[in-house]
């Protein structure tokens, strides 16, 4: 049961419904795990340019010559593949599904990892990694649509953060297969781990949102049927899903572009993009395409390859350590945290390489840049690297989901492109101090956003959510620092 004070009075009391109680059912972890091994798969392939190029490059195991310019493809052409699948990822969940798109991806997968494993020549291994990328951007935004549907709001910050888990599992995977296959074998490997993917995604259910957006609903019942278990009473639920929707279409207009531009939508829409905004000038993909170089360049003791391993267990951690926090301290306090971390470690990595070109000597702290490292990406890891996906897929109106987190996530790629293929020329300009205190000034940015903006989603369902992001109640910066309110 719910119990609302009029808007204008800007207090809201809310009183657990009746219905469905949320429980980490069977049916919701086997579904969060159907979708969260496609960000196995999309971690494996992300990783893999890492440390196949190290083999790709080498004319005693490649017959075919791969040149430095052709190797900064390899690696480069995935964000770009990634942006056009992230445009086209939002109309194929709303007119597909979300089911459907998300199981649409695993044979393009194993495809172009067979076509870079059998390659004869460059333009294969280039062809497969832009199918590849392609898929990676339409399961990117497809992903946190799907849990953001199905999962019941008590269990959708720990459910929700499983396909990060994974994705760092296949990033680990990748660099521990990659120290001792070359670039062949490895490929082979990426196109056996799409398969178990592939079967389990026949077995789940479509969101019911998506079956009542589209007028279904003894379908939509069934599904959460599936989701919540035989016993569970799902008419609350999907009478407040029905409503939801009624609300939208009254409001609607039958062109998507100008939904995505009203004012209403602009709010959620805009705390999206500046996460993702956020989250990729934080300077993440630049640390991690760059590890091992940067490493080097600090003159660090440790060896750059065992240290590429070690923040790729940190990361896998430190996600399942955001597992257990994030629906207990919420969204909201996690970042904090995460910001506070990259920026301190961005300033000292930045302090670090402005005394090794100008002193005083450091060459005996060989060990710091790995420490900032690992805490670094302990950060990132918590909070900024999961919740601006898992949020998307909860802030975004139902009405323009599909559409807006397709701008978002293409827009999250564009970003990633425009920060790897920058970050070498940034070290040139401004040397590596530079480059890591820019990065650290856009943390500071980041972190009153968050504080200004962004609001707590933990415990919330959709609908509530949607509702109070319609500017209903207004925004309290200084409420809305605690981690247990959502006033807006």
């Amino acid at each position: 049961m719910k119990i609302l004070m009029r808007a204008d009075t800007h207090v809201s009391y809310s009183v657990p419904a009746e219905g469905t109680k949320a429980n980490f059912t069977f049916s919701q972890v086997l579904a969060a795990l159907s979708v969260s091994l496609c960000s196995l798969v999309v971690g494996f392939v992300s990783a893999y340019t890492s440390p196949a190029l190290v083999s790709m490059t080498d004319r005693t195991i490649t017959s075919f010559e791969v040149t430095k310019d052709a190797g900064s493809w390899v690696g480069g052409i995935m964000p770009l593949a990634a942006l056009a699948g992230g445009i086209t990822g939002g109309p194929l969940i709303e007119y597909l599904g979300r089911r459907n798109t998300i199981l649409a991806t695993a044979v393009p997968f194993i495809v172009s990892s067979l076509l870079i494993a059998c390659a004869v020549n460059v333009i294969m291994i280039l062809c497969g990694r832009f199918l590849t990328g392609f898929c990676v951007g339409i399961a990117s935004l497809s992903l946190p649509v799907y849990l953001g549907e199905t999962l019941q709001p008590e269990v959708r910050g720990t459910l929700g953060l499983l396909p990060t888990a994974l994705g760092n599992i296949g990033i680990l995977v990748c660099y521990v297969a990659g120290s001792f296959m070359n670039w062949s074998i490895l490929a082979f490997l990426g196109a056996a781990l799409p398969v178990p993917f592939l079967i389990l995604m026949i077995i789940i259910p479509e969101t019911p949102r998506w079956f009542v957006n589209r007028g279904q609903e003894e379908r939509a019942r069934k599904a959460l049927k599936w989701l919540r278990g035989k016993e569970a009473d799902v008419e609350p639920e999907l009478k407040d899903l029905m409503q939801s929707q009624a609300e939208a279409d009254s409001q609607a207009t039958r062109n998507t572009c100008l939904e995505l531009f009203k004012r209403i939508n602009l709010k959620p829409l805009s705390i999206s993009l500046g996460l993702m905004f956020f989250q990729q000038f934080s300077g993440i993909n630049a640390v991690i395409f760059y590890t091992v170089q940067i490493f080097k360049d600090a003159g660090s003791t440790i060896d750059s390859n065992l240290c590429t391993i070690i923040v790729g267990i940190v990361n896998f951690f430190a996600t399942f350590m955001g597992i257990i926090l994030i629906d207990r301290l919420g969204r909201k306090i996690l970042l904090y945290v995460s910001d506070i971390a990259m920026i301190l470690t961005l300033s000292i990595l930045g302090g670090f390489f402005y005394c090794k070109a100008h002193g005083p000597d450091v060459s005996h702290l060989g060990w710091l840049p790995l420490s900032c490292f690992v805490i670094y990406i302990l950060g990132f890891s918590l909070g900024f690297g999961p919740i601006p996906w898992l949020m998307m897929g909860e802030i975004l109106p139902a009405k323009i989901r599909g559409p807006a987190a397709s701008v978002v996530t293409a827009f999250n790629w564009f970003c990633t492109f425009v920060v790897t293929k920058t970050f070498q020329d940034l070290t040139v300009a401004m040397g590596p101090h530079g480059a890591f205190w820019l990065f650290g000034v856009v943390c500071i940015v980041g972190l009153f956003f968050v504080i200004i903006y962004v609001p707590e989603t933990r415990g919330k369902s959709l609908e509530e959510i949607e509702r109070k992001m319609m500017g209903r109640v207004p925004i309290s910066a200084v409420v809305n620092i605690k981690p247990f309110s959502f006033n807006m």
